[in-house]
């Protein structure tokens, strides 16, 4: 039981907003094939994800996890913080 409840989805991008309080904002990109083509194309997703001690900054690159819904349109939450901007 204990180990299906880590099977929880987990993505990694950029934080391109911090701007309100104990949320930020995740872009994640990922390289799909274009299906007539065939040539690799940039797709990105803007997540909202929350952070409770408002640690993440712009330029940040985090590791979000998937939640219960927190809010209208945030479900994910900050696990760490890979890597800090320059």
């Amino acid at each position: 039981m204990a180990e299906e409840r880590n099977l929880r989805v987990t993505r990694t991008g950029k934080v391109v907003s911090d701007k309100m309080q104990k949320t930020v904002v995740v872009a994640i990109e990922r390289l799909v094939q274009h299906p007539l083509y065939k040539k690799g194309v940039m797709h990105t997703i803007k997540l909202k994800a929350h952070d409770e001690n408002n640690d993440a900054h712009v330029g940040d690159i985090v590791k979000i996890a998937q939640t219960r819904p927190l809010s209208k349109d945030k479900c994910w939450r900050v696990v760490e913080i890979v890597a800090r901007a320059k």
